[in-house]
């Protein structure tokens, strides 16, 4: 796995050098990403770990504008978990201020390119900031029909299964649902993500090894791409690395490959 290092002055070369080494044919459909490492890149420069969340913004800006240009039609960021309520405060309230600035600043750009903001998870419990950040870019973009921005804030993957277990006995206690006619697709159907095609390829900086607890369903046979580069320092040139590494695998869906 190849990781970006490089000069500034030379990023613009090493990435159109990249762009040509893509298969257009063979891009993801759906990419997903775990924007990790914000707080350890800002404590390793000596600077308030609300610094690194903010230049992982940055990171998220120019990775969207990717995915717009290369026609990605599904990109899944994880944005806040469930688990992040347990953070000191200050630090929630500058993410919840940072999706706030992020939504209302980049809620033309996003629309005139034609990306649709999908938000998942238990978004009813978030700030009423951001939830009316969150609502409005929804109705700004509902009609778009480009890239879809899956936009994970109070997400767990087990609390995703919980709400559609809920879901589907709440169908079955009404009559409405016969509980043998239950099988994966009704499952898939009451996801946060329903109907959209699940994740091709994974993506996780600053060096873990584990998906915590990000989109436990759909990961069933994605590809995953790990790296020990932070998110703050994650560009264009770091997703395009993933994409042609991707390319360069053989997806066996569980069978095997016949020449």
């Amino acid at each position: 796995m190849k990781e970006s290092n490089f000069a500034v002055p030379d990023i613009k070369e090493k990435e159109n050098e990249l762009k040509k080494k893509l298969d257009h044919s063979g891009l993801p459909c759906h990419i997903a990403i775990i924007m990790d490492g914000n707080g350890r890149w800002a404590m390793q420069k000596g600077m308030p770990r609300a610094e690194g969340h903010r230049a992982g913004v940055e990171s998220l800006r120019e990775i969207v504008r990717l995915c717009v240009e290369l026609h990605i039609k599904v990109l899944t960021v994880y944005a806040f978990s469930s688990e992040n309520w347990k953070r000191p405060q200050e630090e929630v309230n500058v993410l919840m201020d940072l999706l706030v600035e992020y939504l209302y600043n980049e809620m033309r750009e996003l629309h005139e390119n034609n990306v649709r903001i999908n938000p998942i998870g238990r978004i009813d419990r978030l700030p009423e900031s951001a939830g009316m950040a969150l609502q409005a870019s929804v109705n700004k973009t509902s009609g778009n029909k480009g890239l879809v921005l899956n936009i994970a804030l109070n997400y767990g993957g087990r609390l995703e299964l919980v709400d559609a277990a809920r879901k589907i006995a709440k169908k079955v206690k009404e009559g409405k649902l016969d509980p043998e006619s239950i099988n994966e697709e009704t499952l898939a159907d009451h996801l946060y993500t329903v109907g959209l095609p699940d994740p091709d390829l994974l993506i996780r900086p600053a060096g873990d090894f584990r998906v915590s607890n990000f989109l436990l369903w759909q990961l069933a046979y994605t590809e995953f791409w790990l790296t020990s580069v932070m998110w703050p320092d994650f560009k264009k040139v770091t997703l395009l690395q993933a994409i042609i590494d991707f390319q360069h695998r053989e997806r066996r869906f569980g069978g095997l490959i016949h020449s």
